[in-house]
């Protein structure tokens, strides 16, 4: 009786992990289509973060990082005035680069914050470290390990833009993801 007990409760375990659900192929490049997982296939100027490879010439290959045509290509992470959350039309390029460091154990990057010169050096450098400090807590949630993160802030320092207006302001809001290398 012990016998058929246990083998119905490994039978029962056995068919409720199977799971019946049937996945639709993803196109890749699609906004619209879904992964399995029911998330969307993060899309941005038609560059995919779907279909993960760290082989050479693979969407997490270093090749990757170079293509214009890739995600990765994009680097930097926008802020709004005073602000460190990250903004959701960012979150595709944060998470093809978790990704990147998830599929490539040994890669290392830099997140390097940056504010407008708008504020003291102190407060600047402080929301630098703020902004750079959100992205590489979004990347660990994502996949990456700590260790592969190490995050700077340059405040006011390092403009992207110079100018003293709301243009330029805008863009040296920022986060910028350097990888080891470049």
């Amino acid at each position: 009786m012990r016998k058929w007990i246990i083998v119905a409760f490994v039978m029962a375990l056995v068919a409720g992990c199977q799971s019946t659900e049937e996945k639709a192929p993803v196109e890749e490049g699609t906004p619209a289509a879904t992964t399995p997982a029911g998330s969307t296939g993060a899309t941005t100027s038609g560059a995919t973060t779907s279909g993960v490879t760290g082989t050479a010439g693979g969407p997490y290959s270093a090749a990757a990082l170079k293509d214009p045509n890739n995600i990765l290509s994009k680097r930097s992470i926008y802020f709004d005035y005073d602000e460190a959350a990250i903004k959701e039309q960012y979150r595709p390029i944060i998470e093809a680069h978790a990704k990147y460091l998830q599929v490539n154990k040994s890669a290392r990057v830099t997140l390097q914050g940056h504010t407008d010169e708008r504020g003291t050096r102190e407060y600047n450098i402080a929301l630098g470290q703020r902004r750079a400090d959100a992205v590489k807590k979004m990347m660990v949630l994502l996949g990456a390990q700590e260790i592969q993160i190490e995050t700077v802030s340059f405040g006011k320092e390092k403009p992207r833009r110079e100018g003293h207006d709301e243009t330029a302001w805008a863009e040296n809001r920022r986060v910028d993801i350097v990888h080891a290398g470049e």
